[in-house]
């Protein structure tokens, strides 16, 4: 075939060629492939028409036109710092930080322009809300309820725009220097005043200690008498026995005996000892000595 004839064929074949052409290039722009990680929003004359998902989806070529594509990964909102006034009049200054995705993008291209602007300051203006309805105490020891009462109140305002709040965060709670200083000044106030009533309660407990001592110690001396009293009336029932079964000698004899010992008790003093001793004290020893000597 020359190339006279080749030319011939394709001139009179070009509109075929042509045609094939056009319907390949049809067939292209009728399939879109969407990445995971997106979804197309496809308008039909410049209307709604479909959201197209992950995977190969297919649109009518001329008719249809993927006018947005949207990324479905979370997202995260650049820190944000805003003042706001708890309940008892404090200022604080409140470190945010916001992640979220785009669930239903028809819903988020058509409804709302800026989103990180309009999720940023609905935030701001939650925040502030909520703290202003708790005292200073209450946001430092409760932040895992405020975080949630405040990631709620986001995901309600935005549920219009199909966005997820999948986490709100209060990263610091900051106050001025006065504030700062005034705390500080109450912490040291209450640690000394735990200090006096650890004091004061010590005190108490040492008394405590002290009369629980006193008190056991009144209770033995009171047992030591008890059954001193108990020896003694013991000594005193058998001194009687002995006096009613062998009469009077018994008596003496129990009375002589303790002179002596008494009189061997002031010999065995420490020093020279002068004892001045009646006559008839002399006469008694004597008549002990004779009581001693008798029952021998």
């Amino acid at each position: 075939m020359t190339e006279n004839d080749l030319l011939d064929l394709l001139s009179g074949n070009l509109l075929y060629l042509l045609g094939a052409l056009l319907l390949i290039i049809v067939a292209l722009k009728g399939v879109k492939i969407v990445p995971q990680s997106e979804k197309y929003v496809v308008e039909r004359f410049g209307r709604l028409h479909s959201v197209l998902g992950p995977g190969i989806n297919f649109i009518v070529p001329l008719l249809d036109v993927a006018r947005h594509k949207i990324s479905i990964l979370e997202r995260q909102l650049p820190n944000a710092t805003q003042d706001a006034i708890t309940k008892d009049n404090v200022l604080v200054q409140i470190d945010t930080s916001v992640f979220y995705r785009i669930l239903e993008p028809e819903k988020t291209v058509y409804r709302i322009r800026d989103v990180d602007g309009a999720i940023a300051t609905t935030v701001a203006g939650i925040v502030r809300a909520e703290i202003g309805k708790m005292d200073l105490d209450e946001v430092q020891s409760n932040r895992a309820q405020l975080i949630s009462r405040i990631q709620e109140s986001v995901e309600s305002a935005v549920d219009d725009w199909g966005i997820e709040v999948t986490r709100a965060e209060i990263l610091d709670v900051n106050l001025d220097q006065a504030t700062r200083d005034a705390m500080l000044q109450q912490l040291n106030a209450e640690r000394a005043r735990r200090a006096e009533v650890t004091k004061a309660e010590g005190q108490k407990r040492a008394v405590e200690l002290q009369a629980d001592a006193e008190l056991y110690a009144a209770e033995q001396t009171a047992k030591a008498r008890r059954i001193q009293a108990e020896a003694e009336a013991y000594a005193t029932q058998v001194v009687a026995k002995a006096i009613a079964e062998n009469g009077l000698e018994a008596a003496q004899y129990q009375v002589a005996l303790k002179q002596v010992e008494s009189l061997n008790a002031l010999g065995k003093g420490e020093g020279k000892q002068t004892i001045l001793v009646p006559a008839h004290a002399l006469e008694a020893f004597g008549d002990a000595f004779k009581l001693l000597k008798g029952s021998k």
